[in-house]
């Protein structure tokens, strides 16, 4: 969607003035290029969020988007072209390599006048964040595949705090151009020159605590939970948070979920140890002090990640923890004695504390009414040291969310068919599928989860070529796909299995998991209508690897086999029933 400025002024977004900008100034734009898909998002919100939400919780909680600042895409044209870099751009080059030569361009003159003007009246962290043109299209939503990097903003001189800031904006431009945007265009069939990107500046949610500076709270909200648990229905969705920023969640996925109909409900651990093993046990936070390294290139170079103990020295788990009672075997709410700490949320959420999950609901059906869809929506929230005082709830992101509705039915006698090559009770997705005739797999006999990164790598190679051949296949390992912890599964980014259309994940003894929904990964899965399946090595149904053995091998690296099969398979999900099988001939 064009940008117009009729648009914007619909919207109540005003054009950035660096002779009158005073840093308090809720939305602007710089530039007379377009938003980009991210902000366009959070334009079409801003006028919202502080009429129904935000009336309905004060002053217990106020409600808002961060203060921000979008430079528009007619200054990513502008410094694609005065410093010539479209070649170094298409090169395919290694992304260190263009992100290198991104860092030598000139930032145009104008633009730079109007950075140095924000951080001369704010100095307070700042994420710079992609919104790209193609981002969070409906099904196309290049979620997590360009980067965003938080700075701390907080050096002595404004030249420093200048310097800072335009190296992040140029490395959010260099990742329009990065491997994981390239092989993103070749599945969503699109070219890399289709792409522009506007950048969001803008202020992060949270506080500082000594050299760390984080929110109490970030969380992602969806209209759809895919795995119900306990009474919960598809349709009541699901909320997951954690302590800390946000790629706890988006990207290491690891949280603490819930269904907002049912938010005293814990998550289906198999036992209280097995809970506080899975969960969450460190945090990220923007590092407000001395730097360990100086790499401009480099995403998360202000960022650090830390320990509950620190959490706790900060005294910011005290209204989202509870404590262990041994002597019982239960969790309390709160951090009243000494204990193993969860942080589950349980002050906010079971004691009513904080009026969050009545927030949460009426905040993801202002967002559907205005989208017209199912959404899911990306927060981060500062609470007061104790119950009483004002919380900050900040709205960082929404997006439209696929779900699909063909009417497929598994019945439970199918599932134990004779000719299964797998079968579930825990499946994503909805449909069926005649006409695969490719299966990569991770060689069960030579898996090792310290192998994993370069398990990546050669699953990473054998999807390039699949995807050159137009061919899609169905893609079987261990541990959490798409996982950032190389010793939890195998850590893909969406890009390097981009030819997959069904994904199969089977757990083994050591490496037990939830699935998180609130992923960047679990996103595009949802949004490209790949099928999901989770494989427990002791649930009621197994992979049949003699039947994959048995099957010639197409191409093999040192631990994947490639099949290529005669006969396609016959894949079949039940999406309102959360089943699914695959059948060979």
């Amino acid at each position: 969607m064009k940008d117009t400025p009729d648009h914007r002024n619909e919207y109540s977004i005003t054009r950035f003035d660096r002779q009158f900008f005073t840093g308090k100034e809720r939305f602007t734009f710089i530039g007379s290029g377009e938003l980009g898909g991210k902000a366009h998002g959070l334009a079409k919100m801003s006028g919202i969020l502080g009429v129904k939400p935000g009336n309905a919780f004060e002053p217990d909680i106020s409600v808002s988007i961060p203060r921000l600042s979008v430079v528009t895409t007619e200054y990513f044209d502008l410094f694609m072209k005065e410093n010539d870099l479209f070649e170094v751009a298409l090169s395919g080059k290694r992304d260190d390599l263009i992100a290198h030569a991104f860092q030598k361009g000139s930032l145009p003159v104008g633009l730079s006048g109007d950075l140095r003007a924000i951080v001369e009246q704010v100095h307070t962290p700042l994420a710079i964040r992609s919104s790209s043109m193609l981002e969070d299209a409906m099904f196309e939503p290049f979620a997590s595949v360009y980067a965003t990097k938080m700075v701390p903003n907080n050096q002595p001189g404004a030249d420093s705090r200048f310097k800072k800031l335009a190296e992040a904006v140029k490395f959010v431009y260099a990742s329009t151009y990065f491997k994981s945007a390239r092989d993103y265009m070749r599945v969503a069939s699109h070219t890399i020159e289709d792409e522009k990107m506007a950048v969001i500046i803008q202020e992060i949610v949270g506080n500082r605590f000594g050299e760390r500076f984080y929110p109490h709270v970030s969380g992602v909200m969806r209209s759809f939970n895919f795995y119900p648990f306990g009474r919960a229905t598809p349709k009541d969705g699901i909320v997951e948070l954690a302590l800390g920023l946000g790629r706890t969640i988006v990207d290491d996925g690891i949280s603490w979920p819930f269904s907002p109909a049912y938010p005293a409900t814990p998550p289906p651990f198999k036992s209280t140890g097995d809970m506080l093993k899975h969960s969450q046990t460190g945090f990220w936070a923007v590092n407000m002090g001395r730097l360990h390294r100086y790499d401009p290139v480099e995403e998360n170079e202000y960022l650090e990640q830390y320990s509950l103990n620190d959490a706790e020295y900060d005294g910011t788990i005290n209204l989202i923890a509870s404590t262990y009672n041994g002597q019982d075997d239960r969790m309390e709410s709160g951090t009243f004695f000494r204990g193993p700490r969860l942080i589950n949320f349980a002050p906010v959420l079971q004691d009513r504390g904080l009026p969050l999950n009545d927030l949460l609901k009426i905040v993801r059906e202002s967002c559907e009414d205005k989208l017209g869809t199912m959404v899911e929506i990306e927060f981060a929230m500062r609470l007061g040291k104790e119950f009483g005082e004002p919380a900050e709830f900040g709205f960082l992101q929404v997006r439209p969310m696929v779900v699909a509705q063909s009417d497929i039915e598994i019945k439970d006698e199918e599932l134990g068919d004779e000719n299964a090559l797998l079968a579930s009770r825990t499946v994503l997705g909805n449909g069926s599928i005649d006409s695969i005739t490719d299966i990569v797999y991770v060689d069960p006999d030579r898996f090792d989860v310290k192998d994993s990164l370069k398990i990546a790598e050669e699953v990473d190679s054998i999807n390039s070529r699949l995807v050159d051949e137009g061919r899609k296949y169905i893609l079987i390992g261990f541990g959490r796909w798409g996982t950032t912890d190389p010793l939890g599964g195998i850590p893909v980014d969406f890009g390097q299995i981009s030819g997959a259309r069904v994904i199969v994940e089977s757990s083994l003894p050591d490496l037990n998991f939830l699935l998180s929904q609130g992923s960047h990964f679990f996103h595009n899965v949802t949004s490209f209508k790949v099928f999901y399946f989770s494989i427990q090595h002791d649930g009621e149904f197994r992979i049949d690897w003699d039947w994959l053995k048995s099957m010639n091998v197409f191409s093999e690296t040192e631990h994947v086999r490639h099949l290529r099969l005669d006969s396609p398979l016959t894949v079949k999900v039940d999406g309102k029933r959360g089943r699914g099988m695959i059948l060979h001939g």
